[in-house]
């Protein structure tokens, strides 16, 4: 795939919502994940919520992102730690 084959126009401020496990460190290890990818993300912006049983966490942390290929391999780190259940 190719920038071409995306809807979105870089740069763009993209939200991706993680969900996992409510830990004591899961949203700074996020946030830690998120840096990584995009160094100019802001953590004071970050949005939590957590389930109704209180069991999982939601985070958002919405992103300048420069390109398609920046955005997978987010999504690629994200997915891949062991406390995410799933990321949007």
């Amino acid at each position: 795939m190719s920038e071409q084959d995306t809807l979105l126009v870089f740069p763009t401020d993209f939200p991706i919502k993680i969900m996992g496990e409510r830990r004591d460190d899961f949203v700074h290890t996020m946030v830690e994940l998120v840096c990584r990818h995009a160094p100019d993300f802001r953590p004071e912006t970050v949005e939590m919520r957590a389930s109704s049983s209180g069991n999982y966490l939601s985070v958002t942390c919405v992103v300048r992102a420069t390109s398609k290929a920046q955005l997978d391999a987010l999504y690629r780190e994200l997915s891949a730690h062991p406390w995410v259940k799933m990321t949007l």
